[in-house]
């Protein structure tokens, strides 16, 4: 039961996290995959937390971490 939440709320932080980030698009795996992954770096900066609520923010502020990270790294790029 516990991996089923953990996607059902990787799957909505992530879609949330794309939603702010509109100059990516993903497709729903990747956005669940960088949920749960938002879910780590969340649970890591803000600790434990609980409620489901509780877990969809924390996920949702660590996917965006992540995507201001990402976008941040491709901006900086230049083609030559």
């Amino acid at each position: 039961m516990g991996i089923l939440v953990s996607i059902l709320v990787g799957a909505i932080a992530g879609w949330l996290a794309d939603l702010v980030f509109k100059r990516f698009s993903f497709s729903l795996l990747v956005e669940i995959l960088l949920g749960i992954a938002g879910g780590f770096v969340g649970g890591w900066i803000f600790g434990r937390s609980s409620g489901l609520l509780d877990n969809i923010l924390t996920s949702f502020v660590g996917a965006v971490i992540i995507l201001g990270i990402a976008a941040l790294i491709k901006g900086s790029r230049r083609t030559v």
